[in-house]
Order: C-alpha cells, then sequence, then structure tokens
C-alpha cells in the first residue's frame, strides 16, 4: 500500500565510507554477490533473501531493502524466498506485511543470524565485542 506512493525524492539514503547509496534499484554490479564480506561496524543486521546477504544498521533497514529489492512490484517473484521460509504463493501485499511480521523483527533477524552462522557462513566466527 505505502511503497508504491512514495515519491523518489524521498527515498532515503545511507553513508557508506563516503559513499551516499540511494535505497533505489541497485545496478547490479559484482560486488553484490560479495557482499556479507563488506560488514561495516555498526551493521548488525543481514537480509537473509535467497543469496542477497547484504548487511544493514536496523531491521527498518532491511525492511525497506527487502520490501523494495525483493518485493518490489517488478521483481517479487510470487513468493518468499527468504532462508527457512515456506515458500507458498502470495499476494505482493500480503508478502509486505508477512516480511515485516516474520523476518524484518530485530528477534527475527537476530535469530536468522544465528542460524547462518551454524549452516552456510561456516567459515565467519561472530565477533564478540
Amino acid at each position: 500500500l505505502f511503497l508504491q506512493s512514495t515519491p523518489a525524492t524521498t527515498i532515503p539514503t545511507v553513508q557508506v565510507q563516503g559513499q551516499q547509496m540511494n535505497l533505489q534499484p541497485p545496478s547490479y554490479t559484482a560486488a553484490s554477490q560479495h557482499a556479507e564480506q563488506m560488514k561495516k561496524p555498526g551493521q548488525n543486521f543481514m537480509c537473509l533473501w535467497q543469496s542477497c546477504k547484504k548487511w544493514f544498521q536496523t531491521p527498518s533497514q532491511v525492511f525497506y531493502h527487502a520490501a523494495t529489492e525483493h518485493g518490489g512490484k517488478d521483481v517479487y517473484p510470487g513468493q518468499c524466498l527468504w532462508e527457512g521460509c515456506e515458500p507458498f504463493q502470495r499476494q505482493r501485499f500480503s508478502f509486505i506485511t508477512h516480511l515485516q511480521d516474520k523476518h524484518c523483527s530485530r528477534d527475527a533477524l537476530l535469530a536468522g543470524l544465528k542460524q547462518d552462522e551454524h549452516g552456510q557462513v561456516g567459515n565467519q566466527k561472530p565477533s564478540n565485542k
């Protein structure tokens, strides 16, 4: 509901090492394949959509990213491809709600990372700062 009517001028920007990045549909580059290696300090939440693995500072940034990059009207595949989620067919607006409720809460994101540490990302050690 609210994602379609957002004017382009209100898209939030994120500072990443001095670069300003608009949270708009990306131009996919080879760098996006290695997002998990580019975790910055303060980025403790990861998008666990299929093989995305991008890091963010807040759960709401993960939600905004996932809703627009993976659930946008031109890219949404018709089902949730979040790691460990049942791939039921969902309407896009139902998916956006599902994403927010089931995957992008702080607790769900932290739980997903713990599962991921024991799963695919076996070579990364959790940092205990």
